[in-house]
């Protein structure tokens, strides 16, 4: 079976994400930034992000710098890795469109800065680290590499558990007892679970 089905559903996902991000990132930073929280931490886990779920994928897909690592491909995990995009890019799109000019890809809260309840943020406070699990998912199933498929996952993780807290507290601080009581109404990933 031919393991450009994968990859070339992954490079499909990649620009349509791109697409999504591209207005709201030009729209947002037409906002000024009232509070930035945006450190070394930071810096370090966005460009984490940025080598284990586009540059290392695109090498692995252009070169044949990491081939040592490629694994037949598979129906199965191709099909998963579709529905995972699939939700994950509709979940990335209505998280983008529900923050509007709230978004900001760092901690970083805008004047006129609101606390977003609506959308998909009514049921979920994290949707869009969501979103980015599921892309994760998706690559590690749709790229047939053992190192640029699964580790965008390994580094979502750590993002995601360095970065929690000091959003949430940044909200916090922001919003108060709004925000207090719109965490004990909604979960963080998972509707009704976590």
């Amino acid at each position: 079976m031919n393991p450009w089905f994968g990859k070339a559903a992954f490079l499909v996902c990649l620009v349509l994400m791109m697409l999504i991000r591209a207005p709201h990132g030009k729209r947002g930073g037409q906002v000024k930034i009232e509070e930035s929280r945006k450190g070394r931490l930071e810096v370090a886990l966005l460009a984490l992000m940025w080598i284990t779920t586009v540059v290392l994928p695109l090498m692995s897909i252009a070169s044949p710098w990491l081939s040592f690592a490629d694994y037949s491909f598979h129906w199965l995990p191709f099909l998963l890795g579709i529905v995972c995009a699939a939700m994950g890019l509709w979940l990335f799109y209505r998280s983008h469109a529900d923050l509007g000019l709230n978004w900001s890809i760092s901690l970083e809260i805008r004047q006129g800065h609101q606390l977003v309840t609506r959308g998909v943020y009514q049921r979920l406070r994290h949707p869009m680290y969501m979103s980015i699990l599921l892309l994760g998912l998706a690559q590690a199933c749709l790229l047939p590499n053992w190192i640029s498929g699964p580790l965008g996952l390994p580094a979502f993780v750590l993002m995601f558990a360095l970065r929690l807290r000091p959003e949430e507290r940044m909200m916090l601080e922001r919003f108060g007892d709004e925000y207090g009581a719109y965490c004990k109404r909604t979960k963080r990933l998972i509707p009704n679970a976590w």
